[in-house]
């Protein structure tokens, strides 16, 4: 006969297997639903700078400020098998030193049981909006896009760019203000 430890082995076995081929089925019937939805940004203040940085060399770079206004509803992405949203807030362009150049500006967790409608106003970037030189001032193609990566129960961590961004311009003269 089998011994009580070859039984729970077979046991454990079986069960563990059981449990994955749910969690496989759990993550099977949300993978191929469309996460993606309609977001509106839209710039309220634009500042730019040219400040010593202490972190580094110490030369001047350009240092931006900007102000935004953010809707979007995002109700319709929680499922069962979506834990939380990470949403950031990406700004985008292009210098002479490099071809693509991309800065997180702003970033938030929403919680499956938080309001997940978004209407933000007059929020200030929560990072620094360093260049590595000075391809700021006057830079005429800046865009905004708001992206979110689904923390899933069981299955793919997906990025999805929202649908919809906002490019903007800097000043072509530095702020010498306080802000």
């Amino acid at each position: 006969m089998h011994s009580i430890l070859q039984r729970g082995n077979a046991l454990l076995a079986y069960v563990l297997s059981v449990l994955a081929c749910l969690t496989f089925a759990c993550f099977i019937s949300t993978v191929f639903l469309n996460y993606r939805t309609e977001v509106d940004i839209s710039t309220v203040k634009i500042l730019v700078k040219n400040v010593p940085d202490y972190s580094a060399s110490r030369e001047k770079n350009d240092l931006g400020f900007l102000t935004f206004d953010l809707q979007t509803d995002l109700t319709h992405l929680f499922n069962w098998n979506v834990k939380q949203l990470f949403l950031y807030l990406t700004a985008e362009y292009e210098t002479a030193n490099n071809k693509l150049n991309q800065v997180i500006l702003w970033d938030k967790i929403i919680l499956r049981e938080e309001n997940a409608k978004l209407n933000l106003k007059n929020m200030n970037a929560k990072y620094y909006f360093w260049d590595d030189g000075n391809g700021l001032r006057g830079h005429k193609n800046i865009t905004l896009y708001l992206s979110w990566n689904i923390i899933p129960n069981a299955g793919f961590l997906p990025n999805i760019l929202g649908q919809g961004s906002h490019a903007f311009k800097f000043p072509v003269e530095y702020t010498t203000s306080r802000i």
